[in-house]
């Protein structure tokens, strides 16, 4: 393989197993993650003899992230092989954790996703995007945020962690504030223990790149994403979150931990709203990937 495998930032220290390669709806407009890639999921077979191999050379592994897109697109009973022979093959292993959709995770019944917690699997990464379903169909988002917080939830219930990523400026400066209220909205409801802010990049080759070009789509100024995030923060009613806007497309790094830090987080949101130093104008310098 030759193309980048992608991770969650917090999976840096993990060891990455590629059961599946590929996205399997992969149209979503603003992703470029694994464009021109043919989705496919490897046999059991296969991923049994990568797995012994990547045992030989990393015995002690802890943490093992699953790649590609959604392996939680799998059946149970194909998970349920691949994590045995995981927990077989490394003995202090003590989390397994992989992207998931809402469908897929809706996919798996109550009991099922019980069983995968009781087997190691630990962390789930969603993405979310909006809580705004016009602006979720305009991205060509494969499911809706109604079934995304019903997944959210019902995972959640079964001991599992549900690590949920939004992308700010996804509506673009009209969008704005019924992306932020609706994406709180959404959360509020979810509920989920890990909450990730990145800022949506243009990445070359998506649509989303495309329609700004041709002037169909435009992003968001430093000022607006700033704004939006104060939006989305005041509305938020979480009881236990760890929230992450550090990724580097953020105009600025913050972490918090709320309920706790909400009003610290809204101060230091004013303070640099009120600086004068965000350009209000444009987004700014953006990275080439999300």
């Amino acid at each position: 393989m030759n193309h980048p495998l992608f991770r969650p930032p917090a999976e840096a220290g993990s060891l990455i197993l590629q059961t599946d390669i590929g996205c399997p709806y992969n149209r979503c407009t603003f992703c470029g993650m694994y464009r021109g890639l043919s989705y496919r999921q490897r046999p059991l077979e296969e991923v049994a003899r990568l797995i012994m191999a990547e045992a030989r050379q990393e015995p002690d592994a802890r943490r093992i992230f699953l790649a590609d897109g959604d392996v939680m697109r799998r059946p149970c009973k194909d998970l349920l092989e691949i994590l045995d022979l995981l927990a077989t093959r490394f003995p202090d292993l003590a989390r397994v954790n992989t992207y998931a959709t809402g469908l897929s995770i809706l996919d798996k019944t109550p009991e099922q996703l019980l069983t995968l917690r009781a087997r190691k699997l630990h962390t789930l990464y969603l993405g979310l995007e909006s809580g705004d379903e016009e602006t979720l169909r305009r991205v060509r988002k494969a499911e809706t945020a109604a079934n995304m917080i019903e997944a959210g939830r019902r995972a959640q219930t079964a001991g599992l962690r549900v690590s949920v990523m939004i992308l700010l400026g996804l509506g673009g400066p009209a969008g704005s504030r019924q992306h932020a209220g609706a994406t709180a909205a959404a959360l509020n409801r979810m509920q989920p223990r890990l909450l990730s802010a990145l800022r949506v990049v243009p990445v070359p080759g998506t649509e989303l790149h495309t329609d700004v070009a041709a002037g169909r789509f435009t992003p968001i100024s430093e000022a607006g994403v700033v704004q939006e995030l104060r939006t989305l923060v005041q509305h938020l009613e979480l009881t236990n979150t760890v929230f992450r806007a550090n990724h580097t497309s953020n105009v600025i790094p913050l972490e918090a931990r709320l309920p706790r830090d909400k009003p610290a987080l809204l101060a230091t949101l004013d303070q640099i709203l009120a600086s004068g130093q965000l350009d209000a104008a444009s987004p700014g310098i953006l990275p080439r990937w999300l």
